[in-house]
């Protein structure tokens, strides 16, 4: 894909989505498509944590040549995807690839982790809820982190929890159907919320 991918074209304001399956599904026609018509490059791998993502933020972000990249990680990690991660190794990681992409001239956009739920845990389902594989104080905890380092490194913050969190915040039951992965209603308020950052990322 990046081979195909030709180089940005004079004035054009290329921006990479850095994730795991939430950034990758999002290209899905029934989540109505990926910001038709913007020079938006999507790079979510399902499944990944923030180590597999730092050892291709060369290939898959800087020598794409963005104007800004948007990373949205820290959910497998929390899951233990790739084996345990404290919580400061996952905010290593994403530190390592906010540097990396400032060396580089990219401005950073560090995305919130969304919350999940226990809305659909159906009856005879022997796995344990979202809310229990994702514990939501580790979430918050992480998110409290980026914000902090998003405005003492001079990035954007893009909290995309606040937007979609219920009174115990928890995610909206009508914003996903697995607890965990956003559909269509849970991407149309992703959707301005990023644009919404870039914007800010690209007039910092």
């Amino acid at each position: 894909a990046n081979r195909l991918l030709a180089a940005p074209g004079p004035g054009e304001h290329r921006v990479v989505f850095m994730g795991d399956s939430i950034t990758d599904s999002w290209q899905q026609p029934r989540f109505g498509g990926f910001f038709p018509g913007k020079p938006y490059v999507d790079r979510g791998i399902s499944g990944q944590t923030t180590p597999q993502m730092l050892v291709r933020f060369r290939p898959d972000v800087i020598a794409l040549r963005p104007r800004a990249v948007v990373i949205l990680a820290g959910t497998n990690d929390i899951a233990g995807n790739t084996g345990p991660m404290t919580d400061e190794q996952i905010q290593g990681n994403l530190a390592s690839m906010a540097e990396l992409a400032r060396a580089s001239g990219i401005r950073v956009i560090l995305s919130s982790v969304l919350p999940v739920s226990e809305s659909h845990v159906r009856p005879g389902d022997t796995g344990p809820p979202q809310t229990t594989r994702r514990p939501m104080a580790r979430i918050a905890a992480l998110n409290a982190w980026m914000k902090a380092y998003a405005a003492a490194n001079g990035h954007v913050y893009l909290d995309y929890a606040a937007a979609m969190s219920d009174a115990r915040g928890l995610l909206r039951a009508e914003l996903s159907e697995d607890d965990l992965h956003p559909n269509a209603a849970g991407y149309a308020i992703m959707g301005p919320l990023a644009e919404a950052a870039i914007q800010a990322a690209l007039q910092k």
